[in-house]
């Protein structure tokens, strides 16, 4: 997926509309989907992966070109330094990581549930001469003892899949925070992007020990008289 858990490759947003504001049968405002699941990604990145060594083709980029710049814009005004350490949560294809490398970033590493994943990643990289990636198959929800001190935490669309798991989704949201506080350094930035939250829903998602820093702006569009954005872009900091 595009993490450890869930969710992207793809240049829209998976489970989008999966969301039910009348409430799903566990009373959570989604429906399930394969999209939560982990066999779902793994097929997803076997045939990336597949079409990577055949054609070249990197694939897509999950919520387009415009939200990695956006991201990194947003470190560059904040003179995020270079040698900051950052984790991309469920990596997928790795472009973005390839993206923070070549702008100079050169402690990144890029994590994803998914063995498929991290191998078309890492052939990614490869092709791209890249050296200062680290690659590492990990479950984001069942993190092993290694993965911590970063000051940067990146997700664009993993925690959309983790609300989508058929199996015990608010458990594993609320997994998620913990495992995300254990890995980001007080005071680090964690840096979100989501088709399926709102942004007050994610303040209240993340109320427990991080605290809105700033909402980066994305796209707008308009219907029927009235406008609105389609995805949500928050930084948060670990207090």
């Amino acid at each position: 997926m595009n993490s450890g858990a869930g969710g992207g490759s793809g240049g829209g947003c998976a489970g989008a509309a999966a969301r039910s504001r009348g409430g799903s049968p566990g009373g959570d405002g989604f429906a399930p989907s394969a999209l939560g699941t982990r066999e779902h990604w793994d097929a997803v990145y076997e045939r990336e992966l597949q079409t990577f060594q055949e054609y070249g083709d990197t694939g897509e980029i999950w919520f387009g070109e415009e939200s990695m710049n956006r991201l990194i814009r947003w470190m560059q005004k904040r003179e995020i330094p270079l040698d900051a350490s950052v984790l991309d949560i469920g990596t997928g294809n790795g472009v973005f990581l390839v993206e923070l490398a070549k702008f100079g970033f050169s402690n990144i590493t890029g994590i994803d549930y998914s063995p498929s994943a991290i191998q078309l990643s890492g052939s990614i990289i490869e092709k791209e001469g890249l050296s200062n990636i680290k690659l590492k198959v990990e479950d984001f929800l069942h993190l092993s003892t290694e993965l911590s001190g970063f000051h940067i935490c990146v997700d664009k669309g993993t925690f959309d899949a983790i609300s989508l798991n058929p199996d015990s989704a608010i458990e594993k949201r609320k997994q998620y925070v913990k495992s995300l506080s254990r890995v980001l350094n007080v005071k680090g930035f964690f840096l979100i992007t989501s088709c399926n939250w709102t942004k007050e829903e994610l303040l209240n998602e993340f109320s427990e020990g991080f605290e809105l820093f700033e909402e980066l702006p994305t796209p707008t569009f308009s219907f029927g008289g009235r406008s609105g954005n389609s995805v949500t872009a928050l930084v948060f900091q670990k207090t």
